[in-house]
C-alpha cells in the first residue's frame, strides 16, 4: 500500500504537467500550423470552397460566392527615379501580413504580382515599389497582374476564376506625376483565355461623372457599353481606353460581341 503511493503522486505530478503545457500552449493566439499529413491549403480554414484546380502556379483555388468576395484593381505609374509604382485597390479584403501561412479567413490575405505570368512578388499592402532591377532580374515584360490569396496560400475565386486585376507597365508614361481626376471612375478589365479579370461584379457610379473603361484582349473583339451605345475595337494584345459621361441612370451591361462575355455592370444613381 505503501509503495503504491509515490507512484500515484509521481503519476500525478506528471499529468498536472502535461495539462499545464496544453493551457499554456492553447491560452495565446490560435494555432495556425496545419493538421499532420495535410498541407496549408487543405488546413482548418473553411470560408469558401476548395478546387481541385489552381491558379497556375500550384496555389488551388478557393472559391467563394461573387457577392461579398475580395475584389482588387492596379494602376501604375512611372516612377521619375526608379522603376514603377504600383498602387492596388481592394473592396471586402485586407492585408494581414502577420497571420500569413494560418488558415485562410474571410476577406483577408495578401496579394501576389505576376510578370507576363510568372510570380514576380508578394504584396503586404496597397503599395509596392518595382524596381526596374526586379524586372531585369524576372527577364522583363510589361503585363503585371495582381491576384488576391488567402493566408493559407490559396488563391481567391469567383466562379473557378481567381480574383486578379491586369495593367501594361507600357501604357504609363515615365514621370507621369498628373493627379487622378476625381470626377472620373476607371475601370480596369482583362480578358486571357475567353476569362475576365476581376471576375464581372458591378461598379457604382454617381451621374454625371465620367467613365473610362481600359480593358484589354488576348484576341480581337469588340468593346460595346449597352444603353449608351458606346463602342471601341479591341486589338489582340493593346489595352483600349474608352471614355464617356454616365449621363443617364439604370444598369448597363459591358459586354464583348465576337466572344460574347459579360465584363462588368454599371449601376449609375
Amino acid at each position: 500500500m505503501n509503495r503504491a503511493r509515490p507512484a500515484r503522486t509521481v503519476l500525478a505530478l506528471l499529468t498536472a504537467a502535461v495539462l499545464a503545457l496544453g493551457a499554456g500552449a492553447c491560452g495565446g493566439r490560435p494555432t495556425t500550423h496545419h493538421k499532420p499529413g495535410t498541407s496549408h491549403a487543405e488546413d482548418t480554414g473553411s470560408n469558401g470552397r476548395l478546387l481541385s484546380t489552381d491558379d497556375g502556379n500550384g496555389h488551388r483555388l478557393r472559391q467563394v460566392d461573387a457577392d461579398g468576395a475580395p475584389g482588387v484593381s492596379i494602376t501604375v505609374r512611372a516612377d521619375s527615379e526608379d522603376g514603377w509604382n504600383v498602387h492596388l485597390t481592394v473592396r471586402d479584403f485586407r492585408f494581414t501580413p502577420d497571420s500569413v501561412g494560418g488558415a485562410a479567413l474571410a476577406g483577408r490575405g495578401h496579394a501576389q504580382l505576376f510578370l507576363d505570368g510568372h510570380p514576380l512578388a508578394r504584396v503586404y499592402g496597397t503599395w509596392f515599389h518595382l524596381p526596374e532591377s526586379l524586372l531585369s532580374a524576372a527577364g522583363g515584360g510589361t503585363r503585371l497582374t495582381a491576384g488576391l490569396y488567402a493566408d493559407d496560400h490559396t488563391a481567391w475565386a469567383v466562379g473557378s476564376t481567381p480574383v486578379r486585376a491586369a495593367a501594361t507597365l507600357g501604357d504609363a508614361s515615365p514621370g507621369a506625376d498628373a493627379t487622378p481626376d476625381e470626377n472620373t471612375t476607371t475601370v480596369e478589365l482583362a480578358i486571357e483565355d475567353g476569362k475576365v479579370s476581376p471576375a464581372p461584379g458591378r461598379t457604382e457610379i454617381k451621374k454625371g461623372r465620367t467613365v473610362r473603361l481600359r480593358v484589354r484582349s488576348d484576341r480581337d473583339d469588340t468593346l460595346h457599353v449597352h444603353g449608351y451605345d458606346k463602342k471601341a475595337t479591341l486589338p489582340a494584345g493593346r489595352t483600349v481606353t474608352l471614355t464617356f459621361t454616365a449621363d443617364r441612370t439604370g444598369l448597363f451591361e459591358v459586354e464583348t460581341h465576337e466572344s460574347d462575355l459579360l465584363l462588368t455592370q454599371l449601376v449609375v444613381r
